[in-house]
């Protein structure tokens, strides 16, 4: 009896204390790969999930998993229009209203085309990007010709993980099962599907600002921005200091940090469109989403070099915000 071709890399990664290793970059994309083909048993994926998570991926085989999806997603993408920003969503909101939506709407209305993209639904009292766009009156893309369509018509569109790489969006399903994230999410977050310039990415926990960081280095990508975001998704909290971390124009991004606008604020607890919907309009003034929009923004305009420094793009961003169309939304 031949061994199936995909137990190596569980082995691998399941052997003794003594005896298990990583692995390597070039495994880590031939195991995806085989994963993408469709060439592994539900039972393998579930032990080669864990066993990483458990062990804790590391940049090497992040990036090993990149050149493996990459080319697949880019394939699926390749008649999109050109992409300025790429914003990966997958955490999900639970506690503070997404206000990083309205960050992405006020930068399409500046002619930065931005893609989103998300995953499905797969943690209990979350929640995610398409539910809370359709809610704006804001389309959610069901197929690739669909997104191209918003973002020339909009400059913005939310294309789901299922269009571009379907085999990825069920596994991040797995989580539900699991009760455990595994390295798709991280994976997931890093995959920038349109070749975006400048791809933002938010963390649950600074612990894996390394991993993000060394993978992309890795991958040859020159301009990522990384931040500990609000619930996982990209949005700056102003109540707390921020700690910028990425790569600007090729070389590790040097030490840069937002500071606290204001004291720690109570989340309302149940995220609502309503709420966002209020402050765009002017029918309600709110300093911590207003702040959190604002702030979410200028890191976007610095990343592209839309300005010369945080502290321009600040005042850029609040030009932008006073000056809205408020019959946007």
């Amino acid at each position: 009896m031949t061994e199936h071709a995909f137990a190596p890399f569980v082995r691998t990664l399941g052997r003794g204390k003594r005896a298990r290793r990583s692995l390597t970059r070039e495994e880590a994309r031939d195991a995806m790969q085989a994963i993408l083909d469709g060439q592994v048993e539900p039972v393998q994926l579930g032990a080669f999930l864990m066993l990483l998570r458990v062990k804790e991926e590391t940049p090497e085989e992040l990036a090993g998993f990149l050149n493996a999806c990459r080319p697949y997603c880019y394939q699926r993408l390749a008649d999109l229009p050109p992409v300025q920003l790429d914003w990966p969503s997958y955490a999900g909101k639970k506690k503070h209203h997404p206000w990083y939506l309205l960050a992405t709407v006020l930068l399409a209305d500046q002619g930065i085309h931005t893609l989103l993209h998300g995953g499905p639904a797969h943690t209990p009292a979350r929640h995610y990007s398409d539910q809370m766009l359709m809610q704006l009156g804001l389309p959610v893309a069901s197929n690739a010709q669909e997104a191209s369509e918003h973002l020339q018509q909009q400059g913005l569109a939310y294309l789901p993980l299922e269009q571009f790489c379907a085999p990825l969006s069920e596994l991040l399903t797995l989580r539900y099962f699991l009760g455990l994230r595994s390295p798709i999410n991280t994976l997931a977050r890093s995959l920038n599907p349109a070749r975006a310039p400048l791809s933002m990415q938010s963390v649950f926990h600074p612990a894996y600002i390394a991993l993000h960081q060394g993978a992309a280095d890795l991958a040859g990508d020159r301009d990522l921005l990384l931040f500990k975001g609000e619930g996982g998704e990209l949005e700056i909290r102003p109540d707390a200091r921020t700690q910028l971390f990425g790569i600007r124009h090729g070389q590790p991004l040097e030490s840069t940090e937002l500071d606290s606008l204001m004291p720690r604020q109570t989340p309302p607890g149940t995220p609502d469109a309503r709420a966002l919907l209020a402050l765009w309009r002017g029918q309600q003034d709110e300093d911590y989403g207003r702040e959190a929009v604002i702030q979410t923004v200028a890191v976007a305009l610095w990343g592209l070099d839309k300005a010369a420094s945080l502290s321009d793009a600040r005042e850029q961003a609040r030009t932008l915000w006073d000056e809205r169309n408020r019959t946007r939304l």
